[in-house]
């Protein structure tokens, strides 16, 4: 399997191109430092993913900008800090300073000489236009949480996806799914029988961030710790060939 053999990488957005963990601990802050015990960011990331997707699962409509305001309500209660709700739509509002991976822009470039690239994101459409600012390409295709109605893990969203790149003539064995996430990302993609490859961002740190534990790994056909790492394997696949 070389990497020369799909049409179309999909993409997770957050955590694989734009730097969410970085951008949750610096809009947490006003949060986190009320603190009486102060807490490691790593900790602060769990608490926030199982938020997250506990309120993922309940309120799966639930524009991603609403639910981070909830989650922010949520993580106050747990540490027993008293907030506005204006606080929270603050924090729900802080995607739009979410910065990207410092390769993204330049990888994403380079690949879209070779791919079409399309997005499938937990995300709503507001937040993720200030997202694809700093990414620099115009996406093939957006798929969105708000456009499906729920928020991967689910089935659903890739449902909606495949459905929508097959009326443009793209089949399942030409996409390759490329994410962070094993929760959200890399187990649905097992169960719809995707290829994928994982960016793994986390390669020096422990546990799952700013994502729930999988549990058993889902396996992946490909693995990188970064875009820059995906564009280079890319560039010598294209060398062997010359």
């Amino acid at each position: 399997m070389n990497l020369n053999d799909f049409k179309i990488l999909t993409f997770d957005v957050y955590g694989t191109l734009i730097d969410w963990e970085r951008g949750m601990v610096e809009g947490l802050k006003p949060l986190t430092a009320r603190l009486t015990t102060p807490l490691s960011r790593d900790r602060i990331l769990e608490a926030h993913a199982y938020h997250e997707s506990t309120q993922q699962k309940w309120t799966p409509a639930m524009p991603y900008r609403r639910l981070l305001a909830t989650v922010y309500r949520r993580l106050a209660e747990e540490w027993n800090i008293p907030v506005t709700w204006e606080e929270c739509l603050v924090y729900g509002d802080s995607v739009k300073n979410w910065p990207a991976f410092e390769d993204s822009a330049g990888a994403l470039q380079y690949l879209q000489k070779y791919y079409k690239l399309c997005v499938l994101s937990n995300v709503d459409a507001a937040s993720f236009k200030h997202s694809n600012d700093k990414l620099g390409v115009t996406f093939d295709h957006v798929y969105t949480a708000e456009d499906v109605g729920s928020y991967k893990p689910s089935d659903r969203n890739f449902d909606y996806m495949l459905e929508h790149l097959a009326r443009v003539g793209i089949e399942k064995h030409e996409i390759l799914h490329t994410a962070e996430s094993m929760f959200h990302d890399h187990q649905p993609a097992n169960r719809q029988g995707l290829t994928s490859a994982w960016i793994y961002r986390r390669h020096d740190k422990e546990g799952f961030g700013a994502t729930m534990n999988p549990g058993e790994m889902p396996k992946y056909d490909f693995r990188f710790n970064s875009m820059a790492d995906l564009v280079a394997a890319h560039q010598k696949e294209l060398r062997k060939a010359s």
